[in-house]
């Protein structure tokens, strides 16, 4: 993996990293642009916060007075955010560039390798994992550990626009498909279909 800083992403899908397409090559069906998806993938951030954080106020309620534990939980949450994107490209095996989207509180990795559906639905949710599910699931068995509730469950929610990838990889790919970046959007083909260079 060669990971590339990138900066701002100005919102110039051409400014991406691009490829060549297959012959056979599909589309993913997901939103069109940043703004699309951010939006998207804010409701169901919103969904699983008021899932998780339900949860949360019920398991752990009386460690809730302990603000500062909850503040914590927070702010070590904000402070995932890059190691987050770290977690995807390190399942790259090749160029990976990272991009910051300030303005709609985003930031993101993309590369243009072939991927196998299994690879990129682990490379979606690597970070989610390690950062969402482990520190939960262990607030779940602990209450006490109010602090990686909280971190779990808001890291959880940041993983929201994977989670609408790997629905997208689950739902649209066929068995033995290969995914892969151009630009913003995804796309699959059948190896067998592949008439370009790898």
């Amino acid at each position: 993996m060669r990971l590339h800083w990138k900066g701002n992403y100005s919102g110039d899908e051409s400014s991406l990293a691009h490829r060549d397409h297959p012959e056979g090559t599909a589309a993913f069906r997901e939103p069109e642009t940043a703004q699309k998806l951010a939006a998207r993938a804010s409701l169901l951030s919103g969904v699983i916060l008021m899932i998780a954080g339900g949860v949360l106020v019920v398991r752990g309620k009386a460690y809730l007075p302990e603000w500062s534990r909850f503040n914590l939980g927070v702010l070590l949450s904000l402070a995932s955010l890059l190691p987050h994107e770290l977690l995807h490209a390190i399942c790259f095996r090749e160029d990976v560039y990272l991009y910051f989207d300030l303005k709609h509180g985003m930031i993101f990795v993309q590369g243009t390798e072939d991927m196998s559906k299994t690879r990129f639905i682990l490379m979606s949710l690597l970070p989610n994992l390690v950062f969402g599910v482990i520190p939960y699931v262990l607030f779940l068995l602990f209450p006490e550990w109010m602090i990686a509730g909280v971190f779990g469950m808001f890291c959880l929610s940041a993983g929201a626009g994977d989670y609408l990838n790997v629905w997208a990889a689950l739902t649209q790919m066929p068995r033995g498909a290969i995914t892969f970046m151009d630009g913003f959007h995804s796309f699959w083909y059948l190896p067998s279909e592949k008439t370009g260079p790898e």
